[in-house]
């Protein structure tokens, strides 16, 4: 288990670094260092566990037991935790993409995060294609299209024009 919890933990970590340029609050790291923290916890309960297990102590096993619980209480109330604010962290991590959708042009570094998201994510805008009508990239090109990364994969001669939304 502590490992399956580290694995999840690094995992998340690690997909932080392609997308913080959405995610600018640096707590949203928060939650994968606490997964990695108990995993670490953990294990060194299980050592001791199997340790109170050879020995048959019934004070270790006991011991055992009221840590388990301690970290089962832990873990369920960063579930709640997560669940009572998802609907604050949704709307933060959308004002935070229309402010990097805002600064797009095509060449800046936002611009390849927000082009990479679009692929990888199969999406377009924050919410969809419309969004981009009201950014600054949008009207300095005034062609009436949205970048590239939005075309769908299997759009062959996709080229983004708001005219073609079946390929967006």
């Amino acid at each position: 288990a502590a490992a399956g919890l580290s694995y999840v933990g690094a995992y998340v970590i690690n997909t932080y670094k392609s997308y913080d340029n959405f995610l600018q609050d640096k707590y949203a790291l928060l939650p994968a260092v606490i997964i990695i923290c108990v995993a670490v916890v953990m294990f060194i309960i299980g050592l001791i566990g199997c340790c109170a297990t050879f020995r048959e102590s019934r004070v270790g096993l006991g011991l055992f037991l009221a840590i388990i619980l301690v970290i089962f209480i832990a873990e369920v109330s960063a579930f709640v935790l997560g669940f009572v604010y998802r609907e604050k962290v949704k709307a933060d991590v959308q004002v935070t993409m229309h402010s990097v959708f805002e600064k797009y042009d095509g060449k800046n570094p936002e611009s390849a995060v927000v082009d990479y998201l679009q692929e990888r994510l199969h999406c377009c805008g924050v919410k969809n294609y419309s969004d981009w009508t009201t950014t600054q990239w949008f009207n300095s090109t005034g062609n009436n299209s949205v970048p590239q990364s939005c075309c769908q994969q299997t759009a062959k001669n996709c080229t983004g024009h708001l005219d073609q939304p079946q390929e967006l």
